[in-house]
């Protein structure tokens, strides 16, 4: 089959959490032998903070990391849709994309072709005006990577059709990593978030690894400078943009991590945990959650990983963690079964085709306008 998929950056890993599973999709379409062609934008937002702050070397890192991913760039005014859809079975488009661009996507594709939306963001419930300018009256429908995001789409009208479809792990990628020196007790992968969960990166993350006095490191981009000076007066070291692919090395040389979910998922889109807690369950560490309510049973908390309501319920999970070794071993082997059997990137390339299977026919009504509750 032909697959064409739009995404805002496959190259690009700067504040772009999507970039794992997006490139994990597409390096499993490619081994079963399917053709897939990508395009993105070349002033694309990620790509240029990259650019702007790692330079070209990021770029050509990330090529020579996965030499079989190859993306078409395309100018302000759009691809050339005529080429680009020729022959297409399969168009996936993302949701960081812009509105017009998607609805031209739909319009332009060729009949028989299955044209799919796919949402992997809080949007749906945080900012539906900004999901309802979307045109998705030619689409077949929507994969969104939660049980709540897909009813917002049906409730609001805005696709006739829509399925669950979770991110998940590249296990080509994200994998234990055997003989790694350890540099510290404590990691913590994630950018800041645009203030969605300021106050819990303190609570279950900054004050519990302060207290305990441990070891501990932090990657991410877009910490305003209050966070530095609070990592700074933890004693965590702060090490700035951490390459996607670079992160099993990272989790090798640590004992533990921990999760901790932006705001609007716990409240407003329960049961769709981010992705780092499949990246690092998939590396083999040990980790720590915050409460947030695995509604559509993910995984098995207390077994897969402990779950912390508080900041000293974290406290007591990290220091056993770090302290007791074989306790911690039996939690992370559990939990990289767990993202072997049910969440891996070939798993839910299996969903999408299934998918595919069933019928697909192109909707005809007219999108509803957005309602509010």
């Amino acid at each position: 089959m032909r697959f064409v998929l739009f995404y805002h950056s496959l190259v690009s890993d700067w504040n772009h959490g999507n970039a794992h599973f997006l490139r994990g999709i597409v390096s499993e379409l490619l081994a079963r032998g399917h053709e897939v062609e990508v395009y993105e934008p070349a002033d694309g937002w990620s790509r240029e903070q990259l650019l702007a702050g790692q330079g070209q070397a990021a770029l050509d890192e990330f090529h020579a990391r996965f030499p079989g991913l190859r993306s078409h760039l395309y100018a302000g005014d759009g691809p050339d849709l005529a080429r680009a859809l020729d022959g297409a079975d399969v168009v996936l488009v993302h949701e960081w994309n812009d509105p017009a661009l998607v609805a031209r996507i739909g319009r332009s594709a060729p009949a028989g072709t299955r044209v799919l939306f796919h949402d992997t963001h809080h949007r749906a419930a945080s900012a539906p005006q900004e999901m309802a300018r979307f045109d998705l009256r030619d689409y077949d429908g929507v994969l969104a990577f939660g049980e709540a995001v897909r009813q917002r789409y049906l409730e609001h009208g805005w696709a006739a059709q829509a399925w669950t479809w979770h991110e998940a792990a590249d296990t080509r990628v994200f994998r234990p990593l055997e003989g790694e020196p350890c540099e510290g007790d404590l990691v913590w992968i994630g950018n800041w978030g645009d203030e969605e969960r300021s106050r819990e990166l303190r609570e279950f993350l900054i004050d519990p690894a302060h207290r305990l006095g441990l070891r501990a490191r932090i990657h991410g981009v877009r910490y305003p400078e209050p966070a530095l000076q609070a990592l700074r007066e933890a004693g965590i070291e702060y090490r700035g943009w951490l390459p996607n692919h670079r992160a099993p090395e990272v989790f090798a040389r640590h004992r533990a991590t921990v999760h901790v979910p932006r705001r609007p998922y716990v409240e407003a889109l329960p049961g769709i945990p981010t992705i780092r807690m499949f990246e690092a369950l998939a590396c083999g560490i040990p980790l720590a959650s915050a409460w947030w309510p695995d509604e559509e049973g993910l995984f098995t908390p207390g077994r897969d990983y402990l779950v912390a309501h508080d900041g000293a319920g974290m406290e007591r999970h990290l220091h056993m963690l770090v302290h007791d070794r074989d306790a911690a071993r039996e939690l992370a082997a559990h939990g990289l079964a767990t993202i072997r059997a049910r969440h891996t990137c070939a798993h839910r390339v299996d969903e999408l085709m299934q998918i595919l299977r069933g019928p697909l026919a192109r909707p005809t009504h007219e999108p509803r306008s957005v309602t509010h509750a």
